[in-house]
């Protein structure tokens, strides 16, 4: 025991160890904090230069509008067994009832119920809930906090901000389907090829990664704003056009996104003994057959970490939507942008804001659910002996 002593950091080491990681991680989360709490508030309280009028909000909850303790205690408690769920019986069941071979479908499945299972939760069991509480708790259901979803009403109704969702998810999954599909086939052949085209092609990849998405727009632009006369032979008069539609920007999204994701997946690849891609063969598989059956089982953690990647690409891109959508079909991103292009009001920018804070509410979801694939995935061939 007394020759592990000397393996140990020192005090002084581990103490600014734990204070740096501490400050950086609050220096991270603040501003997801802060503007969580400014879209919950009325303008006069989410510009207040006084920090607890934003957080405590005292002209919202004048107007009869706030959260009591009933409220805070019930939404943490719900929160708190969503992210449990979602970490563990999630998980479980996920792999209990998914048929094998098809356990990225289960995934998905799973992802959208649990989401939609939340949002009724949020929206329409746990209002009805505290509200009736509250109305015989006596102190415990009066608010304390002001607090409102007049915001998030007025972005997603009245503004039919879930016009820019959808969008957002034709884009998103086009992006990500194609991305994946390409990229594991090409991942695999080129970890088990070992000739010097497989080594050229991968650098072209990595030279194209390299250039500004700024130039491969203007490349493709061209062909989108002409598309209708390169299809009209095809489909006559009614020949469409890709500018201003999805189709466009997932296919400039996946022309920038392959060549990182062939990169991911074939380092996934190498780390997996070519012996059983050997041993599969011996049993009468097929090259193919072989991919399928034992190969994609163990790369799973690795599709699901690539595929996140690739998910966040399209998800957050604003360049590219902004410049090849037009303002019927907009993503969610380009779309906050509105918010500050007309006379600016306090209003706008809150709104802005509950926007912004609903953009990032389904990220903390994909994270919560998928968190042990992609710890398993990123460590995948860290260690080896």
């Amino acid at each position: 025991m007394s020759e592990l002593s000397h393996f140990k950091r020192p005090a002084a080491l581990r103490f600014a160890s734990v204070g740096f990681l501490s400050l950086w991680c609050l220096i991270a989360a603040f501003p997801i904090f802060w503007i969580a709490v400014l879209s919950f508030k009325a303008p006069i309280d989410s510009f207040a230069q006084n920090p607890f009028h934003v957080i405590f909000g005292p002209e919202t909850l004048a107007k009869g509008k706030g959260l009591s303790v009933i409220d805070i205690v019930l939404g943490v408690a719900v929160l708190f067994g969503a992210y449990r769920f979602a970490t563990t019986t999630l998980n479980k069941k996920v792999k209990e009832l998914t048929p094998s071979g098809y356990l990225a479908f289960g995934w998905i499945i799973g992802a959208g119920l649990f989401g939609v299972a939340m949002a009724v939760i949020l929206f329409g069991l746990l209002p009805a809930v505290t509200g009736f509480l509250n109305a015989y708790t006596g102190p415990l259901g009066t608010p304390v906090i002001g607090s409102t979803i007049e915001h998030y009403y007025a972005v997603w109704v009245e503004n039919a901000f879930y016009q820019n969702f959808m969008n957002s998810l034709i884009v998103t999954a086009g992006v990500t389907t194609i991305s994946l599909t390409v990229g594991t086939l090409a991942g695999y052949g080129l970890a088990r090829a070992g000739t010097m085209l497989a080594f050229w092609i991968l650098i072209i990849a990595l030279v194209f990664r390299a250039l500004p998405h700024s130039v491969l727009v203007a490349g493709y632009l061209p062909f989108f704003v002409n598309s209708a006369s390169y299809l009209e032979p095809i489909f006559g008069e009614s020949a469409p056009t890709l500018y201003g539609q999805p189709l466009a920007v997932i296919a400039v999204l996946v022309a920038i996104n392959q060549p990182f994701t062939i990169w991911m997946l074939r380092s996934f690849f190498q780390n997996i003994p070519a012996e059983l891609d050997e041993a599969a063969r011996v049993d009468g598989c097929t090259h193919f057959q072989a991919f399928r059956w034992v190969i994609m089982p163990v790369m799973w953690p690795g599709v699901i970490t690539t595929g996140l990647f690739s998910f966040l690409l399209a998800y957050n891109d604003f360049l590219v939507t902004s410049l090849l959508l037009d303002a019927q079909n907009q993503t969610m991103v380009p779309a906050i942008t509105g918010y500050f292009n007309r006379e600016t009001t306090t209003t706008d920018q809150v709104e802005a804001v509950a926007a912004a804070v609903s953009i990032t509410a389904p990220l903390f979801l994909l994270v919560m659910i998928f968190q042990r694939q992609i710890v398993s995935g990123l460590t995948a061939g860290a260690v080896k002996g």
